[in-house]
């Protein structure tokens, strides 16, 4: 079921609709105990200070679907233009949402998105994304792969099923593991993350490999691998340019 909840916050405190608090404190991981979750990071400065900056920071319980399709349209791409063809796609082919005076849309079902044709795709700015996106639409839509079935799966297979999907490789897979499967530990090495562990960890070293970059954050990182890296990634990615 879509709905369009109006929230408001006041310092640390979210106030929502009482009907709607569950749904809320669920998708926003109220639920996460940070402070134990943060005491299992190692004693580093650098995550320290990641920590610190982004603090309150929660990795969201996003619908599995639209957290897959979303990252299809990411390669390559700014967050201000994932946004963009983000809101173009729902706009587009979502269903109207309305609170009051708020209007939003929701992001298409894969049953919706499977009957468009690939030229209107296009014309949402998706470049070569579109024809992953359409791929990917009609085989959840088809049943050839089931997204819920995959949380009773190890992480490894749902990796592999996920890395089955047009577009969808290893840095996509651990993505939707991550957001969408609460797979705490998985951890995406992208442009941003990679910078920080070969500036940080690997300082002084060449060309260090993925696979070595992957083995390093899960057993340097732990259980919830997939926090650290995402306060790394906040904080690299905002204060980056201060540094240059």
């Amino acid at each position: 079921m879509e709905h369009l909840v109006y929230l408001e916050q006041t310092g640390e405190s979210i106030w929502a609709p009482a009907e709607h608090v569950k749904r809320v404190r669920h998708y926003f991981a109220l639920d996460h105990h940070l402070p134990a979750i943060l005491q299992t990071f190692p004693e580093d400065p650098v995550i320290k200070v990641a920590v610190e900056f982004g603090r309150g920071l929660r990795i969201i319980r996003q619908p599995p679907w639209e957290c897959l399709a979303t990252f299809l349209t990411s390669p390559l791409k700014q967050v201000r233009q994932i946004q963009a063809i983000s809101h173009s796609i729902r706009k587009r082919f979502g269903r109207r949402l309305r609170h009051g005076e708020f209007e939003a849309f929701s992001y298409p079902r894969p049953e919706q998105l499977a009957e468009v044709r690939l030229e209107e795709l296009l014309e949402c700015k998706l470049g070569f994304r579109a024809r992953n996106l359409l791929g990917t639409a009609k085989m959840v839509a088809s049943g050839e792969i089931d997204l819920e079935a995959l949380r009773n799966l190890s992480a490894d297979e749902a990796r592999g099923a996920l890395c089955e999907l047009p577009g969808v490789g290893e840095k996509i897979a651990n993505c939707v593991l991550l957001f969408a499967y609460e797979r705490l530990d998985a951890v995406p090495i992208d442009v941003w993350i990679g910078r920080v562990l070969n500036e940080v960890y690997f300082a002084g070293r060449a060309k260090v490999p993925l696979r070595e970059l992957k083995s390093f954050s899960a057993n340097y990182f732990g259980i919830y691998a997939g926090y650290a890296q995402q306060y790394l990634f906040h904080h690299w990615r905002l204060t980056y340019r201060r540094r240059g």
